[in-house]
C-alpha cells in the first residue's frame, strides 16, 4: 500500500511537470525538487498508522523539516496522487484533510484557525505562497491562484485569487472527472 501511493504520487507529479508518466518521466521526477517531501510525508503517515511505529512518524515529520523544508502535520491526510511540486516552506495543519490529485506550490500555507483546519477536494492546485486558513472548503476541480489568502469557501470548479480571495472563474460541474 506504502509503495503503490508513493508510486502514485511520483506518477501525478510526472504527469504534471512533463505531460507524461511513462518510465522515463517518473525517474526524471523522483529527482526533482518535492518529491523527497513528498515521499517522507508518506512514510511518516505509514507509522502513523501503526500504534508501535507512531515515534517513527515524529521522526519522518522532523526530517522533512530539516531536509524536505516543509512542515506537514503528522495528522494530514491526503489522497493519491499529492504533490508537493517544490516543497520550501510548505507548511500544512495536522488536521487538513485533502482528496486526490492534489497539488502545492513552494510556500502554501494550509491553516487551522480556532482548532478548526480547511477541508481540500478532489483535482485542487494550490499556487505559490497562497494561504488557506480557518474552517474553509475548498471545492473539486478548484485552483488558487499565488499568494492568495482564502478565508471562506471555494465551490467546485472554481478559481480564486487576491487578498482576501475572490472568485475570478467558474467551470460547468464536470460529470465524474
Amino acid at each position: 500500500m506504502l509503495i503503490k501511493m508513493i508510486i502514485t504520487d511520483v506518477r501525478a507529479k510526472a504527469g504534471w511537470l512533463y505531460g507524461e508518466t511513462g518510465r522515463r518521466a517518473f525517474i526524471k521526477a523522483l529527482f526533482t525538487d518535492g518529491t523527497f517531501a513528498m515521499i517522507v510525508y508518506r512514510l511518516m503517515q505509514s507509522c502513523r498508522r501503526r500504534t508501535l511505529l507512531r515515534p517513527a512518524a515524529m521522526f519522518w515529520g522532523k526530517l522533512n523539516g530539516w531536509l524536505g523544508r516543509c512542515i506537514i502535520g503528522r495528522g494530514a491526510n491526503f489522497g493519491p496522487g499529492f504533490v508537493l511540486i517544490h516543497s520550501d516552506g510548505i507548511v500544512i495543519n495536522t488536521a487538513v484533510r485533502g482528496g486526490s490529485n492534489v497539488k502545492l506550490e513552494h510556500r502554501v500555507t494550509i491553516g487551522a484557525e480556532k482548532g478548526v483546519a480547511p477541508q481540500l477536494g478532489d483535482d485542487v492546485f494550490v499556487g505559490a505562497g497562497a494561504v488557506i486558513v480557518g474552517p474553509v472548503t475548498i471545492g473539486n476541480h478548484t485552483r488558487i491562484g499565488a499568494n492568495a489568502v482564502v478565508t471562506h469557501d471555494v465551490p467546485d470548479g472554481a478559481t480564486a485569487i487576491g487578498v482576501p480571495a475572490r472568485i475570478v472563474r467558474r467551470e460547468e460541474a464536470r460529470n465524474g472527472n
